[in-house]
């Protein structure tokens, strides 16, 4: 019964055998809890297995040509990044330049305003020149040596910039070479104009607007406002004090005592 039994189990696994499709192309292997079922994938109706590697090799080209269109692209974007960096190779060369072109510049006044600057330094006064300063601030600064000892006074006051601006317009106003007036004119306008400046004068909002306004395109006369305003200050407020101070008077004193004497 039992071996009967077995003989109808083999018989009928035979015919399961016997009946099972044969494998088809593009099976595939899946392992599952250690055994290895083959489980067959079908075909697209209507594609043999000639068409399948027909396809294949097309993908295969599609994504040749995307990786060359790829690489190109990469090439391009290279070729432009390097036109980039040209750029910006050109552009640190010009803003270069231009530093360049304001340094020199920046030496060029700086030389100017030492010469302003040191110019009556040695400038020794006489007696009658003495005398004379006491008559009129203009004749006070007529002279090298009185425009000396006017800034060595206006330097015991923290206040030196005023003269030194009025100079530096009376050297201004007889610039005759155009390109040369622009490139003064920022000079002293960021020296002494600017609040930004530690040489800064103090100019009133309407003077500042009309020099704002010049400067769109700078004359000669671009600071007349503010060297008369800066000259009146003195005038008016530095110039007494002057004649009263230490300075004045110790002049004064040595060239009575240098008159005497001879």
């Amino acid at each position: 019964m039992w071996k009967n039994r077995v003989a109808a189990g083999f018989d009928a696994w035979c015919l399961l055998a016997a009946s099972a499709p044969e494998p088809v192309h593009g099976e595939t292997d899946r392992q599952t809890d250690g055994q290895t079922d083959r489980q067959a994938t079908p075909e697209p109706p209507g594609l043999s297995c000639h068409d399948n590697r027909a396809q294949g090799l097309s993908a295969r080209r599609g994504r040749q040509m995307s990786q060359n269109g790829n690489f190109s692209t990469t090439q391009a974007g290279g070729s432009h990044r390097s036109n980039a960096c040209c750029l910006c190779w050109c552009c640190c060369c010009s803003n270069s330049w231009r530093e360049d072109e304001d340094r020199n510049r920046r030496i060029s006044h700086n030389i100017t305003m030492e010469t302003l600057e040191n110019c009556d330094l040695d400038a020794k006064p006489t007696a009658e020149e003495i005398h004379l300063w006491a008559q009129s601030f203009d004749k006070l600064l007529k002279t090298p040596a009185g425009r000396n000892a006017f800034r060595e006074f206006l330097r015991t006051e923290y206040s030196e910039e005023n003269m030194l601006f009025w100079l530096a317009c009376e050297d201004f106003k007889t610039e005759a070479n155009i390109n040369a007036i622009e490139d003064k004119a920022r000079t002293i306008y960021e020296d002494f104009i600017s609040i930004l400046s530690p040489k800064e004068v103090s100019l009133d909002s309407r003077v500042r607007e009309v020099i704002n306004k010049k400067m769109e395109d700078p004359s000669n006369q671009v600071f007349d406002d503010a060297q008369l305003q800066i000259y009146t200050l003195m005038h008016r407020d530095s110039y007494p004090r002057f004649l009263n101070s230490s300075i004045y008077k110790s002049l004064l004193q040595r060239s009575t005592s240098t008159a005497s004497e001879s």
